[in-house]
């Protein structure tokens, strides 16, 4: 079996196709974040990352959240722009393309992959931009409740999504 290699599955018209929709779904879903206070957000413009990341691998889905990122923020300026959730926003398509990409979709899976996005992104990556953009604290009992209570919610999402989208390529007998 031939090595998959990123180039030539960006080359490819379906994944350039399909990693641009699920871009400009993000885009779309960043509108629809809540935000408490300055620095608290609750959103689920992930979600079309994540799925990119499943479908296309690690690199094109981190590729895609990097330029989801980008593009929302020229869209939708909520502060200055700031690298550092760009790289957060690469690492979510990357995470997700690694532990679901080629992979069985189970809860267990993809529990462990919303729980690694939570504890590296929520916890402890966005805490450290924004005491770097704004002097906030690193830790915060807001945003710990917030992970939390998120939690259950993104994993029933990240699964419902991941899961149909894996049955589809299944059925159809489509190598993703």
């Amino acid at each position: 079996m031939k090595k998959e290699n990123f180039m030539d599955t960006l080359k490819q018209p379906r994944v350039l196709a399909g990693a641009a929709m699920l871009v400009a779904v993000n885009v779309v879903l960043y509108y629809f974040n809540i935000m408490i206070g300055d620095t608290l957000r609750i959103g689920v413009s992930f979600l079309p990352i994540a799925v990119c990341g499943m479908l296309y691998g690690p690199i094109v889905g981190g590729i895609a959240g990097a330029l989801g990122d980008v593009i929302g923020f020229m869209v939708k300026p909520m502060s200055y722009y700031f690298p550092g959730f760009t790289i957060s926003a690469f690492l979510v398509g990357f995470l997700f393309g690694v532990l679901l990409h080629h992979k069985v979709i189970t809860l267990t899976r993809v529990a462990g992959s919303v729980l690694l996005y939570t504890i590296l992104i929520s916890l402890i990556l966005s805490p450290i931009w924004l005491y770097i953009m704004y002097g906030s604290p690193l830790f915060a009992i807001p945003r710990v409740y917030k992970a939390i209570l998120q939690y259950p919610i993104n994993v029933v999402m990240v699964y419902t999504v991941t899961k149909c989208i894996s049955r589809y390529h299944f059925v159809i007998n489509h190598n993703y």
